[in-house]
């Protein structure tokens, strides 16, 4: 796939909104951790250790995702209330297939999709100025 567009991701340790730049809402999507609070509290019966195995496995496979979609484009935004953005960042911040990819990280509160939309669409405005 062709580097087209920019993309902005709101995310937190359980969900990714991935929104495209310029405006295209079928493009748009969401990416969901696995490792729900069922599952944590189920693997949590069988012991720590394997909860803590199987929280490994699941945010990792959920960080792989994302860097997935990420190598499709020339410039990302990482934004949200919580770590996970740094965390997904130092997956593959030493991968060369990502050398090419202009990425920011911020902070940002919880938003709702609206107010995500509408941060995604200011930064990147800002950035063509």
């Amino acid at each position: 796939m062709d580097k087209t567009t920019k993309l902005g991701i709101f995310m937190d340790h359980a969900t990714a909104n991935l929104i495209s730049f310029p405006a295209d809402n079928s493009t748009d999507k969401t990416i969901h951790c696995s490792f729900t609070h069922e599952a944590k509290e189920e693997a949590l019966q069988r012991g720590e250790s394997i909860m803590h195995t199987k929280e490994q496995g699941e945010k990792a496979d959920y960080y792989r995702k994302l860097a997935d979609t990420i190598r499709n484009y020339d410039e990302v935004l990482l934004f949200g209330p919580t770590e996970a953005k740094t965390e997904l960042y130092d997956t593959f911040k030493h991968n060369h297939l990502f050398t090419g990819t202009k990425l920011e990280i911020m902070q940002a509160d919880k938003m709702t999709a609206n107010q995500q939309r509408a941060f995604v669409k200011e930064f990147f405005k800002d950035e063509e100025d």
